[in-house]
C-alpha cells in the first residue's frame, strides 16, 4: 500500500494536471529495472507529477508495476490508462543559498509615454535596466551614481 493516500477529489485534480504531460520515463521489455526506478525517482523529485509509458501488453503486469513503483518511491498512484501510468509525489523544497555579495540583477521596466495630442495611443517601450543603472523620470537609462568617499576637509566639517 502506498505511503501517500489521496482523496478522490485530489486524485481528480492530479489527473487533470497530468492530461497534457508527455511520458518522461519509459519501461521497456526488461520491465522494472533498477535504472527505471532511479529515473522515475529523479523525475518525481524534479516534477512531482509524472507519466510513465510501459511497452507491455499485459494489463496485470502494468497494474503490478504501478503498485510497486508507488510503494518503492513513496508516491501516490494517480491513474493507469492504457499503457500510461501516472504517479504523484510532492516536490521537496529547494534550499535557497543567500549570497551577501550578490548585486541586483537586470530587470525589465515598461515605460509609457503619452502623446501630447489627446487622441493618440500611448507609446509603450520595455527597457532592460541593469544593476548599475537607474531610470530617470524622462524615461532614459543612466548609470547609477557611484558613492564617492568624502574628502578629509568635508569629513571634518561633518563632525
Amino acid at each position: 500500500m502506498p505511503a501517500i493516500q489521496l482523496t478522490p477529489a485530489e486524485r481528480k485534480v492530479h489527473r487533470a494536471e497530468a492530461h497534457h504531460l508527455d511520458p518522461i520515463v519509459m519501461v521497456g521489455g526488461d520491465g522494472l529495472t533498477l535504472a527505471v526506478k532511479k529515473e522515475a525517482d529523479a523525475a518525481l523529485k524534479a516534477h512531482g507529477l509524472i507519466k510513465i509509458r510501459v511497452f507491455s501488453d499485459d494489463r496485470l503486469a502494468r497494474d503490478a508495476m504501478l503498485r510497486e513503483l508507488a510503494d518503492e518511491l513513496d508516491a501516490a498512484p494517480i491513474q493507469h490508462i492504457g499503457k500510461l501510468l501516472v504517479l504523484w509525489r510532492p516536490k521537496p523544497e529547494k534550499e535557497r543559498v543567500v549570497d551577501e555579495d550578490r548585486m541586483p540583477g537586470p530587470r525589465d521596466v515598461k515605460i509609457v509615454k503619452y502623446s501630447k495630442r489627446g487622441g493618440q495611443r500611448p507609446e509603450i517601450k520595455t527597457l532592460r535596466v541593469l544593476g548599475n543603472q537607474r531610470l530617470t523620470p524622462g524615461g532614459t537609462i543612466k548609470r547609477a551614481k557611484a558613492k564617492r568617499p568624502l574628502s578629509a576637509k568635508k569629513r571634518n566639517q561633518a563632525d
